[in-house]
C-alpha cells in the first residue's frame, strides 16, 4: 500500500462559442467563451499487484470511500473495503485506487476522471477492465461517476448508494451489481432499488443484492466476498461503448 500525492490538470468548463465573437442582432449580447483550468490536488492509495512488473496491462479498481472516511488522513480510507482487506495482508489481482474525499464535500466526477487519467498515463492499466466501487457516499459517487463517464468503465458496483433514476439512460447496458442492507436506515434500501428498476425500464440487466438482517453495513459481507471479485474480474468494456 503506497501513500501518493497528485497535482492535476483538468478542463472544469469549456463554453461552446461563435468564432467571430460577433455582436448578436439586437446588439446588446455578444458571443463569449469561458475556458477554466482547475487544480486538482487528491491524497489516494495505491496498491499495485504481485508481479506487476511481469504483466503489461492489469485491470483497476478504483474505491470510493463512505463520508466518515473523509479528511486528510489516509488511514481513514483504509477503514473499509479493499484498503481495510490489503491492509490486512490481501493480495489482489488488480490495481486498486482509493482516493480521500476532503471534509465538507462529495465525490466530484471530474477529478475522479483527472485522477484515473493520471493513473492510466503513469502504470500499466487495462483500460477495457476499469471499475467502480463504493459504499455509502461512495455508493452515489460510483451511481454518478458512471453517468459522467458511462463509456469509461467495464463495470461497477455501487454499495448502499443512490442516485438520480434518469441517469440510468446514461448506463443502462453497463454490468453493474449494486447491494443494500433491508434495515438500512442511513440510505433506504429503495434509493438502490430505484436505479436498479430504472436501469431495467432502458432494456439495461443489472443484478441487486439485498441483505434481510443488514443495516448500513452492507459493504463489509460484499467485500468479503470471493464470488464478488470473480464477477468484477469477468466484466470486460463493451467494444460499442
Amino acid at each position: 500500500m503506497m501513500r501518493t500525492f497528485i497535482t492535476l490538470l483538468s478542463v472544469a468548463a469549456m463554453l461552446p462559442a461563435m468564432r467571430d465573437m460577433a455582436v448578436a442582432d439586437d446588439a446588446t449580447q455578444t458571443s463569449q467563451r469561458l475556458d477554466v483550468t482547475v487544480k486538482v490536488e487528491m491524497d489516494y492509495l495505491l496498491a499495485l499487484p504481485n508481479g506487476y512488473d511481469k504483466q503489461d496491462a492489469w485491470p483497476l479498481v478504483l474505491f470510493l470511500h463512505g463520508a466518515g472516511e473523509r479528511g486528510d488522513n489516509l488511514e481513514l480510507v483504509k477503514m473499509h473495503g479493499p484498503p481495510k482487506l490489503i491492509g490486512e495482508g490481501k493480495e489482489f489481482p488488480f490495481i486498486v485506487v482509493s482516493p480521500q474525499c476532503p471534509k465538507g464535500v462529495w465525490w466530484e466526477p471530474i477529478e475522479l476522471t483527472a485522477l484515473l487519467d493520471q493513473v492510466i498515463k503513469t502504470h500499466n492499466v487495462d483500460e477495457d477492465r476499469i471499475y467502480v466501487t463504493g459504499l455509502s457516499m461512495g455508493g452515489f459517487g460510483t451511481w454518478q461517476l458512471a453517468a459522467y463517464t458511462p463509456d469509461r468503465f467495464a463495470a461497477i458496483a455501487p454499495i448502499c448508494g443512490g442516485g438520480e433514476k434518469y441517469w440510468a439512460r446514461r448506463f443502462a447496458d453497463l454490468p453493474t451489481w449494486a447491494f443494500h442492507g433491508v434495515q438500512d436506515k442511513g440510505v433506504p434500501l429503495i434509493r438502490s432499488q430505484e436505479m436498479i428498476d430504472a436501469m431495467k425500464q432502458q432494456g439495461g440487466e443489472p443484478k441487486l443484492t439485498v441483505y434481510p438482517d443488514a443495516g448500513h453495513d452492507s459493504w463489509t459481507e460484499t467485500y468479503n466476498n470471493p464470488e464478488f471479485y470473480e464477477w468484477l474480474l469477468a466484466q470486460k468494456r463493451k467494444s460499442s461503448q
